[in-house]
């Protein structure tokens, strides 16, 4: 049988157990830690937060952690209501929002690890940098042709609900880093989340760079490394279904050859 060993530093070493502040309603949570100054493995810190004096989110826990035991605790957070994409997490296996997790919902030790499959800056935040080039790439503005109107583009109803499901992606990366095609091919596959947004402007009636849009994502690996795994769908934090929005592109590269 063949052995495989990973490096030395990509092992997760167990870290520091924190004091237990007084309280008789204690939840523990393990939390990833890393620092690029420190030069030593990632570990995993234990800490207890007493759930009467703490909010109901696992964002909750985090923030009174850092603000009564551990000031050093890295992680992004904004609005604390899924509407920013922030505070993206890999809470107890799970890709999702700190914020709308509830700590209820997690049995025993609440774990807590950044997005996975992403370099990570420090703790919990991962580096998004190539996944933000990845969402300009697809140019996610409104290309128009025709001399711009004097007041507003207009749009019909029925034009403005397809949309729908598509218009709430808040770009938080929990899908594409839920993806195993992009974990494999992350530098060259765009991944869900960013083909979900191309898709929204692919089908809006108001523009008019359909045929440039699709030249653009005609490529063995841009769109077409998605194997309909649905992981995607499953992590979405916000219920969309970006395995759908990259198969209607394929249908339509399907029909523009005709």
């Amino acid at each position: 049988m063949v052995a495989f060993s990973l490096p030395q530093n990509s092992k997760v070493d167990t870290g520091k157990a924190w004091p237990k502040p007084e309280g008789g309603d204690l939840r523990e949570f393990r939390i990833y830690r890393w620092s690029p100054d420190d030069h030593q493995n990632p570990r995993l810190d234990t800490y207890h937060v007493d759930m009467k004096s703490c909010g109901p989110m696992v964002l909750d826990a985090l923030i009174k952690i850092k603000n009564e035991q551990d000031a050093t605790l890295t992680f992004r957070r904004s609005c604390r209501e899924g509407i920013c994409g922030s505070c993206a997490m890999n809470i107890d296996g799970t890709n999702t929002l700190a914020c709308l997790k509830s700590i209820d919902d997690v049995k025993g030790p609440v774990k807590i690890y950044p997005l996975p499959h992403m370099p990570v800056v420090k703790d919990l935040v991962p580096d998004l940098t190539r996944f933000y080039a990845q969402h300009r790439s697809i140019e996610p503005w409104l290309k128009t042709s025709t001399p711009t109107p004097q007041a507003e583009w207009k749009q019909s109803r029925p034009d403005r609900a397809k949309l729908d499901g598509l218009y709430e992606c808040i770009l938080c990366a929990c899908c594409s880093t839920s993806c195993p095609s992009y974990w494999w091919n992350g530098d060259r596959y765009l991944g869900p989340a960013v083909l979900l947004q191309a898709y929204r402007w692919l089908i809006d009636s108001r523009d008019e760079g359909t045929g440039e849009r699709l030249d653009n994502l005609e490529d063995p690996f841009r769109l077409y490394r998605c194997h309909t795994i649905m992981n995607c769908a499953k992590a979405c934090p916000k219920h969309l279904n970006p395995a759908k929005a990259i198969a209607e592109i394929k249908k339509m590269m399907v029909e523009r050859r005709l």
